[in-house]
């Protein structure tokens, strides 16, 4: 299932907005002058799919439309102010949100309101959670009952600080979020985005709530530093799965020859060819700094080759082929990546390695630490490691401003690189931007926002 068109009524007041999505090329892009809330838009379409209540409780709008490409749909309702109880001392901080779906295949419809009233039994409790700033990397309290999270730059009351990150504070527990129905979670689930927002050269240094209780780390971390030990956190996950599955065939390995009952029906020759094929992938892999150059040395084989060797021959070529094959994805996005980078990228070369991740080398032969890249070089790394490694196949991706710090030369070859980003994840992008450069002679994939007197 993919999202066909997002329309949103009210905006601020004052914008309505249809934005049906490019289905063949997987890329939209919306434009517009500054102040018709491109940014705000991407924040909504986010807090709706990760279900974000106080996101889309902050931002001012009557009605967000979802349609799908197999023509269901889903609604928010979002209450006004005016409707909401008088006297209600939380009426201020929060609107009612109404979910309204309807599945055309099945002609059945569903609905869920949230409902987040603090009562003043829960309220004392709360006290008790108001140090949350030491366990959440990038809070930090800005007085009374606000905080502010440096990742996103956001100003946040308490309820919307537990409404968002209520699950890792001991303490909070399931008491002070806003109950979600499962059908709705279902739904959202089915649906990844990702957001890459315009301040994406910091991160938090700590991601998962197991690792919130220990000692607080750096509240934040250079993207760049972070991506590089991650990527080298997964090349060695997968080479441990290649270990395994070597060390499982290995262990089978005669059994399966002897009990082999037909004999492969390849020639000599053939056999050759599938050797020679797969060293030259052993090869490129130690080359990308993925696989140990000493692992499986080739070997080559004279002569006639016999009905017993080729037994053996047809299963050991199957069994390399499997343990090559775990590398398959990790390659492509590392290939990619590396032309991509070294195109672009003067004075200096990214290298793929299994202990650090990416490094960099200038022309002189000198070692060069991500972190200190220019501006415009760590966000083009940034955004392409995220679009090659941080998302998953069919994942609706928001980039905003994907411009910032790039020259010009760059942003005229932005679309092109994503084309092929695009093809090789099986991803959807929508990016809001100023630039006529990222648009370039492709302005067959806008949307232009305009104010309502346009």
């Amino acid at each position: 299932m993919r999202i066909k068109e997002i329309s949103v009524t009210d905006l601020f007041g004052v914008f309505e907005y249809v934005i049906p999505l490019n289905m063949e090329e997987h890329i939209t892009i919306i434009h517009g002058k500054n102040g018709v809330e491109k940014t705000t838009l991407l924040k909504l379409i986010n807090g709706f799919f990760k279900l974000r209540y106080s996101e889309l409780r902050a931002i001012p709008f009557s009605h967000l439309k979802i349609n799908f490409d197999n023509d269901d749909y889903i609604k928010v309702n979002k209450a006004n102010k005016k409707n909401i109880k008088k006297g209600n001392s939380d009426s201020d901080e929060r609107n009612r949100l109404t979910f309204y779906f309807e599945n055309q295949s099945h002609n059945n419809t569903k609905e869920f309101s949230t409902d987040f009233i603090i009562k003043e039994e829960k309220r004392r409790a709360l006290n008790a959670v108001r140090v949350i700033e030491d366990i959440i990397p990038g809070l930090e309290r800005i007085g009374g009952s606000r905080w502010f999270y440096m990742p996103t730059s956001e100003e946040l009351s308490l309820i919307e600080v537990l409404d968002r990150f209520g699950e890792g504070i001991p303490g909070a527990g399931e008491t002070f979020i806003t109950p979600t129905e499962d059908w709705l979670k279902e739904l959202t689930n089915s649906i990844n985005v990702r957001f890459i927002e315009y301040q994406r050269l910091l991160n938090s240094a700590y991601n998962k709530r197991s690792q919130l209780f220990n000692n607080r780390p750096p509240l934040m971390s250079p993207s760049v530093a972070s991506y590089a030990k991650e990527l080298a956190e997964n090349i060695q996950a997968k080479l441990t799965e290649y270990g395994t599955l070597s060390q499982s065939l290995d262990r089978t390995f005669p059994a399966r020859v002897v009990q082999q009952k037909k004999l492969p029906e390849l020639t000599d020759e053939e056999l050759r060819q599938k050797l020679n094929d797969l060293e030259e992938k052993r090869s490129k892999l130690i080359e990308a700094g993925l696989l140990n150059r000493d692992e499986d040395p080739n070997f080559q084989i004279q002569g006639d080759i016999d009905e017993s060797t080729k037994k053996i021959l047809s299963v050991y070529i199957e069994d390399v082929d499997k343990k090559l094959s775990v590398f398959n994805e990790i390659a492509r996005k590392t290939d990619l990546i590396k032309r991509i980078i070294n195109d672009k990228f003067s004075y200096k070369q990214i290298n793929i390695s299994k202990d650090k991740g990416f490094t960099f080398t200038t022309d002189d032969g000198k070692s060069l630490s991500p972190t200190n890249l220019s501006s415009g070089e760590q966000h083009e790394l940034v955004l392409l490691y995220e679009l090659l490694f941080k998302v998953k196949p069919n994942s609706l991706i928001l980039i905003d401003e994907p411009e910032l710090s790039l020259h010009v030369e760059w942003q005229v070859q932005f679309l092109k690189d994503l084309q092929e980003i695009t093809k090789l994840s099986n991803i959807n992008v929508l990016i809001a931007t100023h630039s006529p450069d990222i648009i370039h002679d492709r302005w067959d994939l806008t949307v232009e926002l305009k104010g309502p007197a346009e």
